[in-house]
C-alpha cells in the first residue's frame, strides 16, 4: 500500500485557498470601481449626455 503525500495535498490546499483568496479580492476591486463609477460618471466629472449642445444666442 502507498504511503500518502500530505506534503503534496498540503501545497493543493494552500494554492486553493490563495486562489479563492485573489479572486475575492477581484471581486472586492471590481465591485468597488463600479461604485465609483456610479458616483463619477465621466473622469473629468463632467456628465455627459446623448443631445448635442445648441449654441447660444448672442441676441439674449
Amino acid at each position: 500500500m502507498a504511503k500518502p503525500n500530505y506534503s503534496f495535498a498540503k501545497r493543493q490546499r494552500d494554492l486553493a485557498k490563495e486562489q479563492k483568496k485573489e479572486e475575492k479580492l477581484q471581486r472586492k476591486k471590481a465591485a468597488a470601481d463600479e461604485e465609483a463609477g456610479a458616483l463619477n460618471p465621466d473622469a473629468d466629472g463632467e456628465v455627459t449626455s446623448d443631445e448635442p449642445e445648441t449654441p447660444k444666442d448672442p441676441a439674449e
